[in-house]
């Protein structure tokens, strides 16, 4: 898998959070369930981290999904207003995706209940 910009600035940012936090790769692995080579992965933009990834790893560093591709800098390139608003639209977007996951879920749930009877 090619590194992309995208996934060198993300894991540049998780590398930045977990350094500043005085953890060790092993401790973030743990927490994530992965080996440490597949988080090194991550860090070093080799491998494309998924939406339920991220979420994880956000969770663990209490920030927000866009403060891991941001790195707080985009607050440079807008109006603090603006940068307010896109962010509080952010967040309901990933409660939205969390909503829709959890439907997801129960859906399948019932129709596999559905299916046994």
């Amino acid at each position: 898998m090619a590194k992309t910009p995208t996934n060198i600035a993300v894991g540049s940012n998780i590398r930045r959070l977990r350094e500043n936090n005085h953890w060790s790769q092993q401790v973030i692995a743990e927490q994530l369930n992965i080996s440490i080579p597949a988080y090194s992965k991550i860090e070093t933009g080799v491998t494309d981290v998924n939406l339920s990834r991220l979420e994880q790893i956000a969770s663990l560093f209490n920030t927000s999904i866009a403060d891991l591709f941001s790195n707080g800098r985009i607050e440079s390139y807008m109006p603090p207003a603006e940068y307010q608003r896109l962010q509080k639209e952010l967040e309901q977007a990933e409660k939205e995706i969390v909503h829709l996951q959890r439907k997801v879920i129960q859906l399948y749930d019932e129709l596999h209940q559905s299916a046994e009877q």
